[in-house]
């Protein structure tokens, strides 16, 4: 087991592993998010909030959710570290490409954005509904599709969360097949077949996390307050 978190190969295995399990839940999360775009004034959405309140298996699964995150930020970390330190001034070449795409080059910054842009995230959603109802708040919101129509009536927080999805898409793209490489699928033909799955998979996800603002801000914006 000394291999799996001390050497470069075990650090980038638990790298990836954990990423395709966050992977999971983003194509849960959108999913679920989806539903918003349905004709029954959010029911469903609602209905779902409602079951992953404070149940003991939501709460589970949240701390499990959490425990990914740190998981993929500290490994990520410390290989950022361990290239830099060995690699120098050439730490982003790469033994199969002469130079990396930008989303490459920039994983670590990508990834601190994200972050920054899930606190954000976390504050507005989690901490009111989910947190909120656990500690026996008052004011804890039990209708998440109100909540969601009002922040995202608002262009600028619709416009800050489209530019985090922009950095959650270099992101993905970049780690999807990264991930994949790692767990074993390499080489010339699998090569450009991951980076097509990869794009796919990150363009799906994006867009459908996107539709939501888009679509709560263009109804504000046509329809006004009414």
């Amino acid at each position: 087991m000394y291999w799996l978190f001390n050497s470069s190969i075990g650090r980038k295995f638990i790298m990836s592993i954990s990423g395709i399990f966050l992977l999971l839940f983003l194509l849960f999360h959108m999913s679920m998010n989806l539903t918003l775009l349905l004709p029954d004034d959010g029911k469903v959405y609602d209905m779902i909030c409602e079951f992953l309140g404070a149940n003991w298996y939501a709460v589970a699964g949240t701390l499990v959710l959490a425990a990914g995150v740190v998981v993929h930020i500290v490994y990520a970390t410390m290989l950022t570290l361990q290239n830099r330190k060995a690699r120098g001034s050439d730490k982003y070449l790469s033994s199969n490409r002469t130079e990396t795409e930008w989303s490459a080059k920039n994983m670590y910054v990508l990834g601190l954005i994200i972050v920054l842009g899930l606190v954000i995230h976390l504050w507005n959603f989690w901490y009111k509904m989910q947190f909120a109802e656990l500690i026996g708040c008052p004011d804890a919101v039990t209708g998440g599709s109100g909540l969601v129509k009002e922040l995202f009536s608002s262009p600028c927080y619709a416009i800050v969360y489209l530019i985090w999805l922009g950095a959650i898409w270099f992101h993905l793209t970049h780690g999807v097949w990264s991930a994949f490489q790692t767990l074993g699928l390499s080489g010339k033909i699998w090569y450009p077949r991951l980076k097509m799955i990869s794009n796919i998979v990150s363009t799906l996800i994006v867009v459908g996390f996107a539709a939501i603002p888009v679509y709560f801000m263009a109804v504000h914006l046509l329809c006004g307050n009414n």
